[in-house]
């Protein structure tokens, strides 16, 4: 009996723990999400569309949408997909960085999302290279 005593009260700490933790980090992605834009710093550059790649990691609690199965309780990606393919294929950015910092905000700002990885790759930049580019993360990890 002392066990069973035992084994309830720790299965009541780890579902307390688990159901009252401030956030989990569950991890929606988009991978290689090519947008063509005018991106560079040099002239050439100014006056054609090149590819970028996206990929894209948001943190966002998934376990509603998980237990209804419900697209209205999930984050839904076919909209942040939508919103960033727009913004890009408008933007005229010289940097790489200032691209990637602009979309990152864009998904916190816009999204249920509390943490971004964002990984840009400007295809093609360099000779001899498969990619260049930055990948930064913004937003609370947690």
């Amino acid at each position: 009996m002392a066990d069973r005593a035992c084994y309830d009260s720790i299965s009541d700490s780890l579902n307390y723990t688990y159901n009252y933790l401030p956030f989990d980090m569950d991890i929606i992605y988009l991978r290689d999400l090519k947008i063509e834009t005018i991106i560079g710093i040099f002239d050439w550059e100014r006056e054609i569309k090149q590819t970028i790649s996206f990929d894209l990691d948001m943190a966002t609690d998934i376990r509603k949408a998980a237990s209804s199965d419900a697209i209205e309780d999930t984050l839904d990606y076919k909209g942040v997909s939508k919103r960033i393919i727009g913004f890009v294929e408008e933007s005229s950015f010289q940097l790489v960085e200032t691209l990637a910092e602009s979309v990152a905000a864009i998904i916190l700002d816009e999204f249920d999302v509390r943490w971004v990885r964002v990984r840009l790759d400007k295809v093609g930049a360099i000779r001899g290279a498969s990619g260049v580019g930055v990948i930064i993360e913004r937003g609370e990890k947690g």
